[in-house]
């Protein structure tokens, strides 16, 4: 989202998603979400459920780098 420009506040405002929903989103803690949402994000997004998502297998710990902004395992 901060690599698009967009605030927490201005996805959940365009989105109909919780503050604290986009937060956990944007942080990689969500543990669920609603399909509605995943095609609200992608649409606000221009992206696909793929560019959203990564699967982490159990036990291993996603590594956020700041300078690139993505996760690794």
């Amino acid at each position: 989202m901060a690599r698009d420009g967009l605030r927490v506040a201005d996805v959940a405002r365009a989105t109909g998603l919780n503050r604290s929903t986009v937060t956990a989103l944007a942080r990689g803690r969500a543990t669920r979400i609603e399909l509605p949402h995943v095609e609200a994000l992608c649409g606000l997004l221009g992206c696909t459920v793929g560019d959203l998502f990564e699967y982490i297998a159990d036990g291993q710990q996603p590594v956020l780098t700041r300078s690139e902004g993505e996760r690794h395992p």
